[in-house]
């Protein structure tokens, strides 16, 4: 909501209570839309939030009454900041905060995204990246970006070379398990039909790792630049992370480490998978 920085934080952040008036531009028409608001401004973590909103036209003239007579580096709500505001939204529910409407947002994004996205017939490592892509949106929502990590060429390699060895040895065991039946075929002896059996399980073995790699490597590139840490930590209801689990079937360790599950053990207590947010 802005008016409050991270101990330590010098960076030039700003929230909806400290904006200033070089952080928004008016357009009365802008691309087909009327009344639309430019926001271009540095938020939490530093990150750039850039968007068009349309408005009300009531709100659209406020804003215009705000910028009258002000410079740039002037506060936009001059009169406001987020005890008032926050004071305000108790007045018309307990316990309601500026940062109720993020953390609602978050948490039904995610519900609706993991509802539309999970398909039951999917492994377990296809359904973790169905969780993290509907947590991805969550954070895109939020505007939680982030620098691509220096090391992600390096290990986004080192995952390509672990598919090159998988894919060539599974082309290996297709050849074998094929001698294999050819073998038994000839022989029809109890021997050569384990050889085939061993021989079939191996290639499943080697089947489920490659798509496990293969899972791996989609999900680290579509999150390269989007960071999901700060959402399921912060804004999203984690009964609704800890019933998709449990209907599932996904081990909750997949989806949050120790500490993680230690800070949520309330919510893994008290929800059934039947939870909905």
């Amino acid at each position: 909501a802005g008016n409050e920085k991270e101990e330590g934080e010098t960076a030039d952040t700003v929230g909806c209570c400290s904006l200033r008036v070089e952080h928004i531009n008016l357009h009365d028409n802008d691309e087909g839309q009327q009344c639309v608001v430019e926001f271009d401004f540095l938020g939490k973590d530093s990150i750039r939030y850039y968007n068009k909103v349309p408005v009300e036209k009531q709100v659209f003239k406020n804003l215009k009454l705000f910028l009258e007579n002000k410079d740039p580096t002037d506060d936009l709500f001059d009169r406001l900041n987020t005890s008032d505001l926050n004071k305000h939204l108790q007045e018309l529910m307990e316990g309601l905060t500026a940062k109720v409407f993020r953390t609602y947002n978050a948490s039904i994004t995610l519900q609706e995204q993991l509802s539309e996205l999970t398909d039951p017939a999917e492994s377990i490592a296809e359904k973790i990246l169905s969780y993290n892509r509907a947590n991805r949106a969550v954070a895109i929502l939020c505007n939680h970006q982030r620098t691509p990590p220096k090391t992600f060429e390096k290990s986004m390699k080192s995952i390509q070379s672990k598919i090159e060895t998988k894919k060539e040895q599974l082309g290996v065991a297709k050849k074998d398990l094929k001698n294999a039946k050819v073998d038994y075929k000839v022989k029809k002896d109890e021997r050569s039909k384990q050889v085939v059996e061993k021989k079939k399980k191996l290639l499943q073995r080697l089947e489920e790792q490659l798509m496990k790699l293969e899972v791996q490597a989609t999900d680290k590139e579509e999150n390269k630049q989007i960071a999901l840490g700060t959402s399921k930590l912060n804004y999203l209801d984690p009964r609704i992370t800890v019933a998709w689990c449990k209907k599932w079937h996904v081990p909750i360790e997949k989806v949050y480490n120790k500490t993680q599950r230690e800070k949520f053990a309330w919510a893994i207590d008290m929800t059934d998978e039947n939870f909905e947010f």
